[in-house]
């Protein structure tokens, strides 16, 4: 019995290990070394790898043949993100570091869009195309290869156009009508318009007054004020004054404070301008479409004291920076990209008080070239000790008011630090600006 025993345990064992031994070579077969994409053995399909990241499908471009073909699908930013083919079933929401094996099932010749459906990922760069032929070997790329002076030559291009003209401005001051009872209306239409965001860039942005960002605001503090938001909008909407003190009823957070403001209706926003406030106007319904989009304005309410510690700053120019990095309206400055964006001229011993507004959906450590910055205020509130910095790490919703004292001359750089939001193998982009100091 034990001789019979300990023969069917090899046999078994030597089974298993054999067993092994083939799923090993499967996994081999269809594992791809470059990378890419990988031919999955015994004519079961191919397989292509992609990587999802803020905000970018990798590669791109994908390549493969008609017949049964798997997308593996790694989430390697740090937000969550899906993959969709159009047309077929997409994965699921992926947190970061996670994956998933997409099955396309048996393909068709023919170009297919795929895309992150996260709302605002794909405006701002989720997308890629499926390119499927007869005879086309599974995988991807990103962009074409450049030589290194044709790199130089494109960068050089980009960077001459800057400050390129594009059609509409937008966070120009709105001045308000005054009421018998000595009341500032502010008139807001919420609208859809085509926006500019760089040259020959039209997208549809999604608006308050057809700008981006909105409109400035600034009354004082004791001021009675009314905003009257017209919505011409598609969808409902509301808007919330974010950093405002004002009645719970004028919050704009429907169903809580109001009904949604739908299509076609017109609501007043009334409330007294009770404290020194850096505040924003934006929505509060389908946020994450309409604010991207672009329905977003700076609202001040009296003026930001310079902190005794500083003594006596004559502050030349005053600037309102907000930034964005989703929706249709994507990584920009105040509603443009690099080389639309808006240059600054200042002269040597000239401050400049700037207010950074994040409108977008990460954080971003802006940084101007050549002076350190005094940080003076947060949210609107001045700080009891300023500190000085050079890069500054702005959070969604977040307000930061510095003050920039021009040192030398010349032409500085002024951007966001998260590199690929202002710089590709093509030239700069996106959140970049400059400082000219004369």
């Amino acid at each position: 019995m034990r001789k019979n025993e300990s023969l069917l345990v090899s046999f078994v064992a030597a089974g298993l290990a054999i067993l092994g031994l083939i799923v090993g070579a499967v996994a081999l077969g269809t594992k791809n070394s470059g990378g890419t994409a990988a031919a999955a053995s015994g004519g079961s399909g191919s397989v292509i790898d992609v990587t999802l990241k803020e905000f970018a499908i990798t590669p791109s471009h994908l390549m493969a043949p008609p017949g049964p073909l798997k997308i593996r699908v790694t989430n390697s930013g740090t937000m969550a993100h899906n993959f969709e083919v159009k047309g077929f079933k997409g994965t699921r929401l992926l947190n970061p570091g996670e994956n998933e094996v997409l099955d396309l099932g048996s393909i068709s010749v023919g170009s297919y869009d795929a895309q992150c459906t996260v709302p605002g990922h794909a405006a701002s760069g989720m997308t890629a195309t499926l390119m499927v032929q007869a005879g086309a070997t599974a995988g991807g790329t990103a962009t074409a290869v450049m030589t290194n002076d044709q790199m130089d030559a494109s960068m050089d291009a980009v960077a001459k156009r800057f400050p390129e003209k594009t059609a509409g401005h937008g966070g120009d001051i709105l001045e308000p009508t005054i009421l018998a009872d000595g009341t500032k209306q502010f008139d807001l239409t919420a609208k859809i318009v085509d926006w500019e965001v760089e040259k020959g860039k039209i997208v549809k942005a999604w608006t308050y007054n057809g700008v981006v960002p909105g409109p400035e605001i600034h009354v004082n503090v004791g001021d009675k004020v009314r905003i009257v938001l017209k919505n011409e909008l598609p969808e409902s909407t509301s808007m919330h004054l974010h950093g405002i003190r004002v009645p719970n009823t004028m919050d704009g957070v429907d169903p809580y404070t109001q009904p949604a403001q739908k299509p076609g209706e017109i609501k007043n926003y009334d409330f007294t301008a009770l404290e020194p406030s850096v505040g924003m106007y934006h929505s509060h319904h389908d946020a994450q479409i309409q604010i991207p989009n672009g329905m977003a304005g700076a609202l001040y309410i009296g003026e930001m004291p310079v902190p005794k510690q500083l003594g006596n700053v004559d502050i030349t120019k005053k600037v309102t920076m907000i930034l964005n990095d989703a929706g249709t309206i994507g990584l920009s400055l105040n509603g443009k990209s690099f080389p639309a964006t808006e240059p600054y001229v200042m002269k040597v011993g000239e401050t400049m008080q700037v207010t950074y507004y994040n409108e977008g959906l990460q954080a971003h450590p802006m940084h101007m070239h050549q002076p350190h910055g005094w940080v003076i205020a947060k949210d609107g509130r001045p700080l009891d000790s300023p500190y000085m910095m050079d890069t500054l790490l702005v959070a969604p919703g977040e307000r930061y008011t510095v003050l920039y004292t021009m040192l030398d001359k010349g032409v500085w750089a002024w951007h966001c630090h998260i590199l690929n939001h202002a710089e590709t193998p093509t030239g700069m982009t996106g959140m970049v600006t400059a400082v000219i100091v004369q």
